[in-house]
This record gives C-alpha cells, structure tokens and sequence, in this order.
C-alpha cells in the first residue's frame, strides 16, 4: 500500500470518530422561576442605579455649553 492511501484512510476513520467525541447540543440549566425573578430584580437595581448617573452627566454637558453669563454688580449707597 501506498503512504497516502494509508493517511487518507486514517484521517477518513479519524472523521467519521470525532462527531461522536462532541458535547451533546443541549444545555439544560433547569432555572427555575426564583431564579428568574432574581435575575430581574438584579436588572432592575442596575436600571436604578445607571438613571441618575446618566442624567447627571446631562446636566453636566449642558453646563459646559452654556456660556457663563456676567454678573452684575451694583454699588448701594
């Protein structure tokens, strides 16, 4: 036999093998719904918390646009 028949023929058996060495397709993580819930309640607090902090970075960009206006100053006698 031929060296090449010889690797073809390894790396066809070699093919055919390592599909069935694979992890199964399916995941299954059995969360319940208090798992669920909990993730929620998670999102929600990080929704809360990032609100505020983008609404101050807001102010702070429309104070740095806004043009500082004089003040006027009167002298009382």
């Amino acid at each position: 036999m031929k060296p090449t028949t010889i690797t073809q023929a390894a790396a066809l058996w070699l093919g055919s093998v390592v599909p069935a060495l694979a992890a199964s397709g399916a995941r299954e993580d059995n969360s319940g719904v208090f798992v669920w819930i909990f993730l929620g309640f998670c999102a929600l607090i990080i929704v809360a918390q990032l609100m505020p902090a983008v609404l101050m970075m807001l102010g702070f960009a429309k104070g740095l646009q806004k043009e500082p206006t004089m003040a006027k100053e009167e002298a009382r006698h």
